[in-house]
């Protein structure tokens, strides 16, 4: 089923023995458009800091009551790795996170059996012998909340703004990027397919799509109430 990636903030993770605290974003890979991450942010029990979890961690999920439950202890989570939540994190940092909570790098066949506290990854080699450091951020990973907002650039000039996500619940896959058509009528919006980005740019706080503006007035018009079915139609091919 297709959610709002909007509408899960503020959902509750729930520990083994407790509450663990609230959705705040997420993290998401926009090679393949799939959620990577969750930041939480923690009640009192944690001084308020925010945290973040794999999404592979989660388990069941109670729709009804808006929570995400975790095979987790609140004192799991606490022990994480310390990774700072900005705009991206780097692939040093993933590497501890994916290693603490034994599961295996979702960037290659590469598993993990076994929990490892404080892991120091294995140096990548060149050709010559010489240590490649490793990348200090992950071009890929993006925060959702800070690309709310970011301006559409079609190839002749920007149409509209993002508003929000259309998820997969089962694949965790970002299927749709929701677009306010004009800024002044935010009722007013319509669905871009994630094949259609070319690039973000963070600088800019712009989206490019390799589309023109007329193509993009001929995507499908968004409303919450229908469910999208198989016959969405790509206005390239319309």
């Amino acid at each position: 089923m297709e959610r709002s990636l909007n509408g899960l903030i503020g959902y509750s993770i729930m520990a083994k023995d407790g509450e663990l605290g609230k959705v705040a974003e997420f993290y998401f890979d926009d090679k393949n458009w799939l959620v990577r991450y969750l930041v939480v942010e923690t009640g009192n029990w944690f001084f308020n800091k925010k945290v973040l979890l794999p999404h592979k961690v989660l388990g069941s999920v109670d729709w009804e009551k808006e929570t995400f439950h975790v095979n987790l202890t609140t004192k799991q989570v606490a022990d994480s790795p310390d990774v700072e939540t900005k705009l991206t994190v780097s692939r040093q940092h993933e590497m501890e996170l994916f290693s603490y909570y034994a599961l295996p790098y979702y960037w290659s066949d590469l598993a993990i059996t076994a929990p490892i506290i404080n892991l120091q990854p294995d140096p990548i080699m060149d050709e010559d012998g010489k240590v490649i450091p490793p990348p200090k951020k992950n071009p890929h990973l993006c925060s959702s909340e800070i690309v709310d907002g970011f301006h559409i650039q079609t190839n002749e000039g920007a149409i509209g703004h993002l508003a929000d996500f259309l998820l997969d619940d089962d694949t965790w896959t970002i299927n749709f990027l929701v677009v306010n058509k004009h800024n002044w009528l935010p009722e007013e919006k319509m669905l871009l397919s994630p094949k259609w980005v070319d690039h973000i740019d963070w600088d800019e706080s712009n989206i490019y799509v390799d589309l023109s503006k007329e193509t993009i007035k001929n995507s499908p018009e968004f409303d919450p109430i229908q469910t999208i079915g198989t016959d969405f139609q790509d206005p390239k091919k319309v």
